[in-house]
């Protein structure tokens, strides 16, 4: 079963099989094959998630550029996870880590010196 599941490359993965009979009538080879052929089976049909590392990143800006910001973290694919309006608009979001490099590039340069990086998210 271990061997199964080294196999497909996979990580974080538990496989179990019960067993209600407690015969011998498949043998120790059969056994194996059977409990094999189990989690083949099982891992034909889950739905495989790609693990990737995400950052989260935060900004406070002006109102105005509430929407443009917006805008830029759809088209990253960025989930945005929290939005506060105080004296300016406090954002929240994560991406994968690879992307986000770029993603900054592009905030910074519209934003045009409006964007404010946030370390700590304000209470």
């Amino acid at each position: 079963m271990l061997e199964v599941l080294r196999h497909q490359d996979l990580e974080g993965v538990l496989a179990t099989v019960v067993r209600y009979f407690g015969g011998v009538k498949l043998g120790a080879g059969g056994l194996v094959r059977a409990y094999t052929d189990c989690v083949a089976q099982a891992l034909l049909h889950a739905e495989k998630i790609t693990l990737q590392r995400m950052s989260t990143l935060q900004c406070s800006l002006p109102y105005a550029m509430e929407g443009w910001l917006r805008r830029e973290l759809e088209l990253a694919g960025a989930a945005l996870l929290n939005v506060q309006h105080q004296a300016a608009v406090c954002m929240q979001w994560s991406i994968p880590e690879d992307q986000s490099s770029g993603l900054i590039e592009r905030i910074n340069e519209g934003g045009q010196g409006r964007i404010n990086w946030l370390k700590f998210w304000p209470s």
